[in-house]
């Protein structure tokens, strides 16, 4: 189990957008100890830069079936401020 290409990971959601490097490579380790298949594709983090220009993280895409798991390993392990909720789970 590890990283797949997008298209070959069936029912994909969005659990985390890491901002630099090194969050993602604690991501994508996390991830892998877990024996999670994942995902990862640049994503527009939403801000811009002092000079206009977009910034970009990497987001981690999982199953649907293991989000909930992997949200909850990731906040576990510190890598809470990342995390991309899903909107119909209760008490996020």
């Amino acid at each position: 189990m590890a990283r797949m290409e997008p298209e070959a990971l069936p029912e994909p959601e969005q659990v985390y957008l890491a901002a630099t490097l090194a969050e993602a490579r604690q991501v994508e380790a996390l991830l892998t100890a877990r024996g999670v298949d994942y995902a990862t594709q640049v994503e527009v983090l939403g801000r811009t830069t002092l000079f206009g220009s977009l910034r970009h993280g990497a987001g981690f895409y999982v199953t649907a079936a293991q989000a909930k798991y992997c949200r909850l390993a990731l906040a576990e392990a510190g890598c809470s401020s990342g995390i991309i909720h899903d909107a119909e789970e209760p008490g996020e």
